[in-house]
Parts: C-alpha cells; structure tokens; sequence
C-alpha cells in the first residue's frame, strides 16, 4: 500500500523546515487545506493531536498516513528542537499499535529478509552502533554506569501513544522483583524525562536518573524487562532476552518473552532480520547536511560526528595562543556545547583551565600537557596562511600527527583494528577523494610539461615547517632533498614541486633547482611552479619526499613513496623508509615486530576517525564524506575582510584583544 503523494496536515509540527524536508524528499508534497479524491492525511502516530487529522480524512473519504521518529534520530530528543534523521511513513498503521498490522510489521511477516547485501548492512548497523554507543537519542556520556548484575526496569513518559496502560508498569516492576528476588532492581528513567520534558511513571526507587549509556547498561544487566521502550529492541540486539509488557514492533518474533503475545505474528527471526526490517527496510532516511534521500550507513556516519563532537566538547575548553582570525572558526568547530574561552597564551589556557575544571586547547607546536589542534589532510581550497578558513582540525590529547619524537593519537587510531564496516568505508572515501581529485588545500593549477621517462616528484617543503624540524635527520632542506633523490636516481625525471607558501611568498624555503650537481645533471629536469599537485602525482611514477602530506597523497593514488624523513604515514610498511622512523611503529615494546598494515586502516586513522569536520553549508559536524562532497562542489568558507583586518591587528592588539568570557 502506497500512500498517496500530497498529503494535508493539520498541526504545526510537520512544517518545521526538517520534518517537512524529509517528507518532500520522500516523494510527498505537504498542504495545508482540504484533502481531494487521491490525497492523503498526515498524522503523528496515534499522538494527542492526531484525531484532527483522522476527523478530516474520514469526512473526506481519504486514507491517513501516519509518521514518525525512525529508530535513530538524533542528538537530543525532539522536544528540543532537533530535527529528526528519519521517517517512518505509514499509510497502514503505527508500529507501536499492534491492534492492526502496520507497514513495519508486514516487512517483519512477509518479506524474505535473506537479502545477503542487506542482512550484511544489518549486521554491520548493529556493530557499529554498539561500537559508536549510538541509540535513538545520544545526549549520553561515557562513564557513570552502575556496577553490573542488576535486572533492569525501563521506565517511558507518561502518556505516550505506545503505552497500553499505566498500570503496566507498576505490574512489570512487581514482577521483576518476584522473579529475581535478591537481586537490585535498577530503574532506566526516558530521555525526555532526564531532559525534564515529561515525567516517567516512577517516581522514586533505585533509578538511573542521568544519561548513560544505553548499551553500557545493557551489558551490565542479566535481565531486561520493559513495557514498549525501543531499549527492548536495543537489549535484543545486545543480545537479551527481553521481558515485554506491551506489544512493541520487536514482540512476537521469537526473540523475546512476551507477556501480552500478539497473536498473529508467528514467524521467526533473527535479530539480524529484525533490524533489516526496522533500520534498514521500512525507514526513509535523511541528514541536514546530506539534504537527500540516504542510507542508515549515512545517518550512522553524521550522528558519529554530532556526538563524537558533543561527548569530546561537553567539558569545555579554554583556548590559549591563537590568532584572533581563527577564534570564530575554533569557537564553531569546539564551542557548541560550551562557548570557549580564549587566553592570551598557551601557558595561561592550561592554567585557567586547571582552575575552571576545563580543558586546554592550543595550537600545536608547544609539548605541554594540553588537547593540541591542527589542520586537517581536507582542509580548504587555499592556504591557511591566506587565511582561508578550515573544513577539518585534528586534535591529538597525546602528541600531534607531524612530531614523531613521541606517540600521538593519529598513531593509536593507526595500530586500531578497523571498525565494522571500516574497510568499505575507507575504500568509498578514497575512490571519492581520487574523483574529485581533492588534496588538502586543493588550489587550481597548470599542468607542467613534463619530459617522457621514468619521472620522480619531488615536493618541495617549508624548511622551518615543525615536520621537518622534529622529523628529519641530517637531510632537512629541500636543496639536500633533490641532492639525494638526484643521487639515488641519476637518470630519472626529477619533478620539482615548490610548496604552494612559498610560491606564494608567506613562508621561507625558496631554491635554484635547476642548479647543476657534480655531473654536469640540474638537480631537479622540471621545476613545476604553480602546477596542480593532483595532476603531477598522477603523472608520475614515484614520489620521493621528506614530511610533504603529498606522499600520503600519493600513496592514496598507488603511487611508490620513499620518505627521507619520519612523516606519519612512514614506518607501517606502506613506504620505502630511508628517515630515521620510530621503532614503535614497527614493533611492539617486547620488540616483537608489528604487522604491517594495510592502506585502508591508514586511510581510516587519518580521514575518518582522527580529524574532525565542520560542514559549511550547515554548520553542523559532519563525516568526511560531507566534506569532501563540499570540496568538490565548492561550497566553503571564504576568508572575508573581517578576517584579514584582525590578522594584520594581532601585534598590535596582542596586548588587550584576547577574551575572557
């Protein structure tokens, strides 16, 4: 049954920008008015104001479509304000009704479900949100859980459309304490009633009154009794048994104990085709910052940038040493859940934040004990030192990515086996990254002529840049790069590519490379002034580099790569290392050696899961692939007069113009 396109609605709920926009993209054009021959209502379930809805279809002859909150939301609940990420649209029923079928429940009774690249969607959803700890709404912190081995109760909001009766729960509550007498009874209040929006049935007991974890709870529970929570379809995927005292769309398939049966579901599933049916099948899925029809991949993908953001940030911070023009980018990337407050240097944020209980955010470059913040490998098209503003910062707790005299995070999240469904990903984003042809800073270029032999680019570097002053050996300039290239390739095509600052004239580094070495032979065959990096990769067998982020550029691209230096991409075994490179990446501490690994882990560690990204056109966190697709459509942040009066301010202003708020 397909429910009709125009659909007329009757509460103001549905014209919010973000519940509408998922309805239009769906195929259904929302109307105020009266419904003709054709048309359809739109409802909210069975909620308080749906008989306005259900009044007028049944005057008008036409059939009501019911909505709402697929199982995977959001950030915070609704009642915040929140749009949700998906629908269900329903033109036979309401999943938490079960005195007549619904859509979900037809695809749990009727559809094969053997789908091997669903079922395979479905197994790698359940992994990834219980690895993410991602629920339906995901204003929880890590921590805070309760010794385990407690049966747990879980409470809802009063009055909810999916509540048989209130009496349940007093009656589930009674029954988990006569069937496991001894044990403590721990009570999980709702969201909405942590949130203080609307109260739960239990007002007093040994209750769970902050948010944590859903699944965190779950693991430390031996019994699960609920009356419709979708925690009980959560604790069937953790691998429960749950009790069930209503008649929820998860009851009735064989996977859990169902005290109030429904009859006419009879089949059996497993919980991998249960979540096919309810995650995968019967939603229609869309993120503010996709703005089209998605997958839950996709959704799953944007709430682990929301709440990695929200659960990394909820402390606060204060900023110390940072350049006036970058404050209003670091206050969106780092404020949303707390304004930063800025000091005057990196000293004075670490001691602020000692006394404020927040934490320490500076620039990297000094090694003190603070959260440090970079660029990240997607940055911009055009420099930094142009003041362009950022789409991606790293921050590192343990060290930075460029200083390879001690560990960082980027080097854990490299050791770390891949997550569920890591591998595809990896290998999505880089096929998507070699289409558009994106680097970090993506700036336009020429494409130099370049002789026919067996070519070698050889970037050109910053010479004070910090990957160079703490990565490199007694090779550190790029006059003694080419010597060496030029030494070790005596008759290869050497391809010079000057670093863009420097082209530009921002940052020293400057060199004759067509200069002759002891043979009579220029250093480098073809200085590649202003050329497209991309386009030089491509045209190139090998590149040959001291730190350059064109290396893992190349190696993106297939590309041979021969480091001269310690960049963070050497030492794993997907380079030719001739720089002196940590021993701990090549072996553990009992100096057994490391297994190598593979490109799709190193794009992972460095793409996905240690930078952040902040998309433009939103304002939102966002995943990798959000921005890459804003790179390639050149939806970015532009620099602005503002920001290039502050810069040529900060001397002068240095004194006074910091903030504390």
């Amino acid at each position: 049954m397909q429910a009709p396109r125009r659909l007329y609605a009757y509460t103001a709920g549905f014209f919010r920008p973000g519940l509408r926009r998922i309805l239009e993209l769906a195929g259904h054009e929302l109307r105020l008015g009266l419904p003709a021959p054709g048309d359809g209502v739109a409802v909210w379930g069975r909620g308080a104001y749906a008989w306005r809805g259900e009044a007028v279809a049944a005057r008008r002859g036409v059939p009501v479509v019911r909505v709402e909150d697929a199982f995977l939301r959001s950030l915070r609940p609704g009642r915040s304000g929140e749009a949700p990420m998906g629908l269900l649209i329903d033109p036979a029923g309401v999943h938490y009704d079960a005195t007549v079928p619904s859509r979900l429940e037809e695809i749990l009774a009727r559809d094969p479900l053997d789908n091997s690249n669903i079922l395979q969607q479905a197994r790698d959803g359940i992994d990834r949100l219980r690895l993410l700890d991602l629920s339906k709404y995901n204003m929880h912190l890590p921590g805070g859980l309760p010794e385990p081995g407690y049966v747990l109760v879980v409470d809802q909001t009063r009055g909810d459309a999916s509540v048989p009766s209130e009496a349940r729960f007093a009656e589930m509550l009674a029954t988990a304490q006569a069937e496991h007498p001894g044990r403590r009874i721990l009570i999980k209040t709702h969201p909405e009633t942590q949130a203080g929006y609307r109260p739960g049935h239990f007002a007093a007991g040994d209750r769970i009154s902050a948010p944590v974890s859903p699944w965190g709870l779950l693991e430390g529970a031996v019994a699960v009794y609920t009356v419709s929570s979708q925690l009980g379809f959560e604790a069937i995927l953790a691998g429960h048994r749950p009790v069930v005292f209503g008649q929820p769309f998860y009851a009735g398939w064989g996977l859990s104990d169902d005290r109030f049966p429904v009859d006419r579901r009879q089949r059996r599933l497993t919980k991998v085709q249960l979540f096919a049916g309810a995650m995968v099948l019967a939603p229609v899925w869309a993120t503010p910052c996709h703005d089209r029809l998605c997958t839950l991949e996709e959704v799953i993908d944007q709430l682990e940038a929301e709440t990695r953001a929200m659960r990394a940030d909820h402390q606060g911070y204060v900023a110390g040493g940072m350049r006036l023009w970058k404050r209003r980018h670091l206050q969106a990337f780092f404020g949303r859940e707390k304004a930063l407050v800025f000091a005057k240097t990196a000293e004075d944020a670490v001691e602020r934040a000692a006394r404020t209980g927040r934490k320490p955010l500076i620039w990297a470059g000094k090694p003190m004990q603070a959260v440090a913040v970079e660029d990240g490998f997607l940055r911009s098209r055009g420099l930094g030192a142009e003041l362009i503003p950022p789409l991606s910062l790293v921050t590192d707790a343990s060290g930075i990515y460029y200083d390879p005299t001690r560990p960082s995070d980027l080097e854990e999240l490299i050791r770390a086996a891949l997550p569920p469904g890591g591998p595809a990903r990896a290998e999505r984003l880089r096929h998507a990254v070699i289409a558009a042809r994106l680097s970090k800073y993506n700036l336009t270029g020429g494409r130099a002529d370049l002789p026919e032999g067996h070519r070698i680019l050889v970037p050109g570097q910053v010479e004070d840049d910090a990957s160079i002053r703490l990565g490199c050996g007694d090779i550190r300039t790029n006059l003694g790069l080419l010597q060496a290239v030029r030494a070790a390739n005596p008759d290869a095509i050497l391809v010079y590519k000057p670093h863009p600052d420097v082209e530009a004239g921002l940052r020293p580094g400057t060199l004759d490379a067509l200069q002759l070495n002891a043979q009579g032979r220029p250093l480098a065959d073809v200085i590649a002034t202003r050329a497209d990096p991309i386009a030089l990769i491509e045209a190139c067998t090998e590149v040959w580099t001291l730190t350059s982020l064109l290396g893992f550029e190349a190696l993106i691209r297939g590309k041979k790569v021969t480091t001269l230096g310690a960049p963070f991409y050497a030492g794993w075994g997907l380079t030719t290392d001739l720089g002196a490179v940590p021993e701990r990446r090549r072996r553990a501490p009992d100096g057994h050696p490391l297994p190598r690994i593979g490109l799709a882990q190193l794009i992972h560690a460095t793409l996905i899961a240690y930078p952040r990204y902040l998309d433009p056109k939103t304002g939102r966190p966002c995943p990798p692939e959000v921005a890459a697709l804003r790179l390639a459509e050149g939806i970015l942040p532009k620099p602005g007069p503002a920001l290039r009066l502050l810069a040529k301010l900060q001397g002068a202003l240095a004194s006074q113009a910091y903030l504390w708020r």
